[in-house]
């Protein structure tokens, strides 16, 4: 909650300064809202602006762009927003921002997640972003350490772990930071990348191939709820310990998994929301935990 109020909050200041500058007073600020997957932005990020007094078709106006889980149309839909010259743009995850920031450097720009923003060179630090990006960052890649560590907690016999994850820059960063720790916890990394649906069969095949005993989810935004539920399944059928950042595997009856939301904002300290579970009776159990990031 407090990082969604975050982005509402940055995108109510932007507004404020758009209607103050409009010359026409018909004129109603607009934002942009870039996305590679989905359909509309969520219910959620609407309700905020109705509730910080913007509602869509009377004070505001949103620009929505979508790739449908084409990654190769995002560049061009960042571009489109910049010509239609929208107030702000709200980037949905790493790619959306990534482009977004490519597109322009005039307008201010709010990334709802993104797994490594200084690493993949959208912002220079988390303390002063600098440019035209601000926003929130789930530091995945920072926490890939933590995850194995604790799909090894649940799983003492884990000795193969490979990294299932839709590839990208983001997804190498969250890689390279994993690996230190499965060095010391005597763990073979290995990285598998299905950059879509046509391919997770062979990702399947390759990790059975690779007599993989654990297995860490990074499918991104691009993958819909079908899609992630073959992964669950494959992991449930092949008795996978496994880690995702999917809040829907706690209904998926995997053997064991984590579901972790971590995020954090630019100031504000990092927090994991987990579920833990166990085939068959898929019985969850919350944990809220402030993990140590030092």
């Amino acid at each position: 909650m407090k990082n969604s109020f975050s982005i509402l909050l940055i995108v109510a200041v932007v507004l404020v300064a758009a209607m103050a500058q409009a010359q026409q007073p018909k004129k109603i600020p607009r934002i942009g809202y870039l996305t590679a997957a989905g359909s509309a932005p969520s219910p959620a990020f609407l309700q905020g602006l109705r509730d910080l007094g913007y509602v869509e078709g009377q004070n505001i106006a949103i620009e929505y762009r979508s790739a449908d889980g084409k990654r190769d149309r995002v560049p061009d839909l960042a571009a489109e927003l910049v010509r239609l010259k929208v107030n702000i743009i709200v980037a949905d995850g790493s790619g959306a921002s990534t482009e977004s920031k490519k597109a322009t450097r005039t307008i201010p720009i709010v990334m709802t997640s993104s797994t490594d923003p200084v690493g993949t060179g959208i912002v220079a630090s988390l303390a002063r972003p600098g440019g035209n990006v601000t926003g929130l960052t789930s530091l995945t890649g920072e926490l890939g350490g933590k995850n194995l560590e604790l799909l090894k907690e649940i799983a003492p016999k884990l000795s193969r772990a490979v990294i299932l994850s839709s590839g990208g820059g983001a997804n190498a960063l969250f890689v390279k930071d994993t690996e230190p720790t499965a060095r010391s916890l005597g763990v073979k990394l290995m990285h598998e990348v299905a950059r879509g649906s046509a391919d997770i069969e062979g990702a399947f095949r390759a990790i059975s191939k690779q007599r993989a005993n654990g297995l860490l989810s990074r499918l991104g935004p691009t993958f819909t709820s079908a899609q992630h539920k073959r992964v669950a399944e494959f992991a449930a059928k092949s008795g996978l310990p496994t880690i995702s950042t999917d809040r829907d595997w706690p209904i998926k009856a995997v053997l064991y998994f984590i579901v972790q939301t971590p995020m954090r904002d630019t100031v504000g300290s990092p927090h994991i929301s987990i579920r833990f579970s166990r085939a068959p009776n898929r019985r969850t159990f919350p944990w809220n935990a402030r993990p140590n990031l030092s």
